[in-house]
Parts: structure tokens; sequence; C-alpha cells
């Protein structure tokens, strides 16, 4: 029994030596290591498409001296966000050569199948590229393969985590932002009823707050906060469809300033099951919002704004 063991242990020593033989990576000879794409510059990819592992994708495009999200009416990309992948592509190499075999692709993650993502672009001259980003061995290297090649090769410049399909992570999600400071007037109209939010110094309280009343300052100055500092989850595009539900808003915030400027904020319907559709009258474009941020303005009713009344304490006999 005691020997039957140590071949066991004998046999899985020598399967690990063989995985790290295996999957070791090889510096190339001197010389040898080059460019992956010979002679691409950032500045010549025009197309930028990731693919997660669930098949969830985003697509950014070149448009003018920018980036834009083509699916989601051109909504503007920061390029502070995508120069530095486009950077990153042009800088891979062959230095680190892991392996030249087919039957490793799915071990590695960088199979058609089986990858962490895929990067589809496209350049000026029409040319399109493809490859996947796969396992990473240590937290500063990524296993990568490009399409029409069998090496697989470590990559210290892209890593998976800076190449989310979101498009919060690629965009400016402050998506209506106005000076608080600015406004002497919020009227929030939702199923509840209508209130009338005004200065009395530098607080906001109800304009029609009766004797007795104290006003909740904590839940004013939240209904404030998310009315002036919308953040999006997503742009959606700048036509309205009937599934936002904005024709019958849940909830419109009017803001008005000094001046007599009027801002309008309408919130329409959970339309994706988690997200509201929201639409401000300073942009072109619609957008869903996390129901936490729209929460109080579709729910809240004149007590939500209000300090509940002090119990009076019952005389003891």
């Amino acid at each position: 029994m005691k020997r039957h063991q140590q071949i066991l242990a004998g046999v899985l020593i020598l399967q690990i030596i063989l995985g790290v033989i295996t999957f070791w990576p090889r510096s190339a000879a001197t010389g040898s290591s080059k460019p992956v794409f010979a002679e691409l510059k950032a500045e010549d990819i025009t197309a930028l498409t990731i693919t997660d592992d669930q098949g969830v994708s985003i697509t950014m495009r070149k448009s003018g001296d920018g980036w834009v999200l083509p699916n989601a009416g051109d909504y503007p990309v920061q390029a502070s966000k995508i120069t530095p992948i486009l950077e990153k592509l042009t800088k891979l190499n062959t230095a680190s050569l892991v392996t030249r075999t087919e039957a490793s692709y799915k071990q590695l993650k960088v199979s058609n199948d089986d990858f962490v993502r895929r990067i589809d672009f496209e350049t000026a001259d029409g040319k399109t590229y493809m490859l996947y980003l796969g396992s990473a061995p240590r937290y500063t290297a990524t296993h990568f393969r490009v399409v029409g090649q069998t090496e697989t090769y470590l990559t210290t410049e892209l890593s998976t985590w800076q190449l989310y399909t979101a498009p919060a992570s690629w965009v400016d999600t402050a998506y209506a932002k106005i000076d608080a400071a600015t406004l002497t007037e919020i009227v929030l109209e939702n199923a509840n009823g209508a209130f009338t939010l005004v200065k009395s110094g530098d607080a906001w309280t109800l304009a029609d707050l009766a004797e007795g009343e104290v006003v909740a300052a904590g839940k004013i100055n939240d209904v404030v906060s998310k009315a002036t500092n919308v953040m999006m989850q997503r742009p959606l595009g700048t036509t309205e469809e009937a599934s936002y539900g904005l024709g019958a808003p849940t909830a419109v915030v009017t803001l008005k300033n000094a001046d007599g400027g009027t801002y309008t904020l309408r919130v329409g319907a959970k339309f994706d099951g988690t997200n509201y559709a929201v639409k401000s009258s300073e942009s072109s474009y619609y957008v869903a919002v996390t129901e936490y941020n729209v929460k109080p303005l579709v729910e809240n009713t004149r007590a939500s704004f209000l300090q509940e009344p002090t119990p009076t304490p019952t005389p003891q006999p």
C-alpha cells in the first residue's frame, strides 16, 4: 500500500513538472522578438469590439477626432480610457512564447469557443484583426493568441480586467449635473402628488410646511442631490422608445434657478428589471439609471420629507 502511494505521488509530481515545462514562457532568442501587429499604430485603429466570456460585447468606433458608441446614438467615449488600450495593442510582441500546440488553447483560455476576452479591431485601410486574451498565470501577465496563428504568448501589456464590456467603463457616467447652489426651487411630481422644495437660507425646506412640522433635512438633501447629479448606468441613444415609459413618466422634476432658468428631468419606467429610463432637458440622450438613484424621486410622499413627530410620553401613575 505504501509503495502504491509513493508511485502515485511520483506520477503527480511528474505531471506538475511537465505542466510547468509546457506552459512556462520561453524568452525569444536575441533579436527574434517582434511586434505581433507589424507597423501598427494606435491612430490607425478605427473600430474596436470587446466580447467577454458570457457573450456580452461592446463596440466603439472612431468618429472625427474622438470615439463613440455607435449602438448608443454615438455617445462619446472618453479618450483617456480607450487611447491607452489602443497603444497597448500596438505593443504586443512575441517575446514570451508559451506554446505552439492547439491542444493547449482551452487550458489557456484562448480557443475560439473558450476565452476570457475576444478583441476585434479594424484599421483605416480596411483590415480586420482578432485576438483572444486568456488566463493569467500571474496578476501582471496574460496569455494571448492572434487568430490565424498557432502560437500563444504571454503579455504584460494587456489584462482582461482592463477590458470590460459595460459602457460605464468607457464613458463619463455623470449624465446631468447642475449646481444646486444656483437653484431656488425644485418641484417633484410623482404618483403620490406634487411637492415643492424651496431655499431657506442655505437649506432646503417644503414650501407648504405647516406649523409644528419639521423637515427631515437628510431626506430633502438626498432628493436635491439625486435630481441635480444624475449618474447613469449606460446611454440608450437619442431616440425615445415606448419601453422607456417616458410618455407617462413615473416622476418629473423641475428645477428653477434665480435667473428664471428651468431644467426638467423625466423618469420613465423600470424597463429592464433594474434600471429606469431617464431624460434630462439638458441632454439629447436617453440613459438608463439604477433604481437606487431614482427611487426617492419615484416613491417619496410628503411624509417622506418630514421628521416623524416625537411621541408624547405617557404619565406614569
